[in-house]
């Protein structure tokens, strides 16, 4: 029996969703071999309709400055370049597709020359000169194979958007493919994933300079040659505006643009699994079918359309649990109270972007946390464009059917969901290579390497794990023993015991999620079991 379950739009939000959606498609330069999944890509569920016929497309849409303009990321700046021109150069590849929010821009790298600048390292090399772009705010280095390793550095510097002046060097991170779907399944034998850097948040830019190097000795000082991939590009992603809703106070844990909707009732009971076939519900003017659809399988929780999944007591939190687990007779349900999450409309996701249907596996055994390695230079203003830059740089630049992580925290506590499927179910996540089965993924936005995570972050770790973990009868403080599907650390089908809340280095040899926050979960554990009332 495959653990895979696949929903389709069809029978998840039955006859709601009538609407036509569009399948997302993949920007590049040069054509690729399926680079694009097409709508019927993904596997129907037993007695699903018809795939969905594409929507008609829009009007091209103007795109927007980017959101966020209030930080530019980078050390101090550097002399500017006299020859700067404010206007784009004509011909930039470019995915400004009509009706989707945000674009991305993929530039071919070329091969550089020798430098005079000491700073630099030795040729050869790739990357492109400084130049001037249309408005982006995330960078990242993708290429064609995504089972090639980029063995090397990439550094880039930016340019402010209206400014003159230029950011020091900065590393992206270049070891990322341990964040991505499975080995063998379907989602990474789409034909549309590649290899790709670990994007990086620059706020809101209109220039850029990117340099790629290979690695030009081993770890013993050795002189090595190693190739770089093919089909370098460099991704610069404009978020596009933000949700079009009044603004609430930046670091109040739960609250999102438009304020808090109306509580759930207590009685409403939590399920873990799709909503019963056939519920029909009355889909809002401003919501496109495939919104809808994301926000439908929330309907135990908030309204259809909602920003936020409001907060929910101790009590209940647990009168909702005992309920679902009513045929437990006699279990005392060990849960945190429900906290407030902001709902992937609530951060501005255009569903257009993703795969259309929802990928869930058996149950959340485990959750590995992770940092997301976009570094620390965000507002917590600016987290739903870092996400929604995210998002698009999963989906249209690298290839995954989705937002790699179940869930995100940014820096000021406040909670977001992350792929699509249902904030209590078993989702399927792209997000710890070997992993992802039976378990869920959360990103704390930043880079947490050499930087402490706030408390605030830490604290939001823990309370989402004690509401999300005690749904599925799990204990913070446990052991789990998972079986890996294929990594760097552990063969495919070995069994591995491993902490309930584990970091993602516990899967995988890399240094995420940074030794500072890695050290924070011992902490987290014996919150999130306190909140469970253990």
């Amino acid at each position: 029996m495959r653990s895979l379950m696949v929903t389709s739009i069809g029978v998840t939000c039955a006859a709601a969703l009538t609407l036509p959606l569009a399948a997302p498609a993949l920007s590049a330069p040069v054509p690729h071999a399926s680079s694009a999944r097409p709508p019927s890509a993904a596997p129907q569920s037993p007695g699903a309709g018809p795939p969905a016929a594409p929507a008609t497309p829009a009007a091209p849409a103007t795109p927007a400055a980017p959101a966020g303009s209030a930080t530019h990321a980078g050390s101090a700046p550097t002399e500017s370049t006299p020859t700067d021109s404010r206007t784009a150069p004509a011909g930039e590849p470019d995915d400004r597709s009509a009706g989707v929010a945000g674009s991305t821009q993929s530039l071919p790298l070329e091969r550089l020359a020798a430098s005079s600048d000491r700073s630099a390292a030795p040729a050869p090399g790739r990357g492109l000169d400084r130049r001037t772009t249309r408005p982006f705010s995330l960078v990242g280095v993708v290429w064609d194979d995504a089972e090639a390793e980029l063995h090397g550095t990439v550094q880039v510097r930016t340019r402010a958007a209206g400014g003159e002046r230029w950011s020091d060097w900065q590393d992206v991170e270049t070891h990322n493919d341990e964040h991505a779907a499975d080995l063998g399944s379907d989602e990474r034998a789409s034909g549309a994933v590649r290899g790709s850097t670990a994007p990086l948040w620059v706020g809101a830019s209109d220039g850029v300079e990117v340099r790629v190097h290979q690695e030009a000795a081993d770890e013993e000082g050795r002189s090595i040659a190693v190739r770089l991939p093919e089909g370098l590009r460099l991704e610069l992603v404009d978020p596009g505006p933000d949700p079009a809703t009044e603004s609430a106070p930046a670091g109040q844990a739960g609250a999102v643009p438009g304020g808090r909707t109306s509580a759930t009732p207590a009685s409403l009971p939590v399920r873990p699994g799709p909503p019963p076939a056939g519920t029909a519900a009355v889909v809002p003017e401003t919501l496109t079918a495939a919104s809808a659809a994301a926000s439908a399988v929330n309907a135990e929780f908030a309204p259809l359309g909602a920003s936020l999944i409001p907060a929910m007591t101790q009590a209940e939190t647990a009168e909702a649990a005992a309920e679902a687990a009513e045929e437990a007779v006699g279990a005392k349900p060990y849960i945190g109270p429900r906290p407030g999450i902001i709902t992937r409309k609530g951060w501005g996701a255009d569903e257009k972007l993703r795969e259309r249907n929802f990928a869930y596996t058996k149950t959340v055994k485990a959750a590995f946390v992770h940092h997301s390695a976009t570094g620390n230079n965000y507002t917590c203003k600016q987290a739903p464009s870092v996400l929604r830059s995210i998002y698009r740089y999963h989906v249209k630049s690298s290839g995954w059917r989705d937002f790699g992580y179940n869930f995100a925290v940014d820096k000021c506590g406040n909670i977001y969901e992350g792929r699509a499927g249902g904030v209590s179910r078993a989702v399927l996540g792209a997000h710890t290579l070997g992993f992802n089965t039976n378990t869920m993924g959360i990103a704390v936005l930043g880079s947490y390497s050499s930087t402490n995570p706030p408390a605030a972050a830490v604290t939001a770790v823990a309370k989402l794990t004690a509401w999300k973990l005690g749904l599925f009868g799990r204990n913070p403080k446990g052991k789990v023993t998972l079986v890996s599907g294929g990594s760097n650390k552990y063969a495919k089908g070995k069994k591995v015991k491993m902490n309930v809340i584990s970091g993602h280095r516990d899967g995988f040899a890399t240094e995420c999620p940074g030794a500072r926050l890695y050290k924070k979960l011992g902490t987290a554990r014996t919150s999130s079991a306190h909140l469970q009332g253990r």
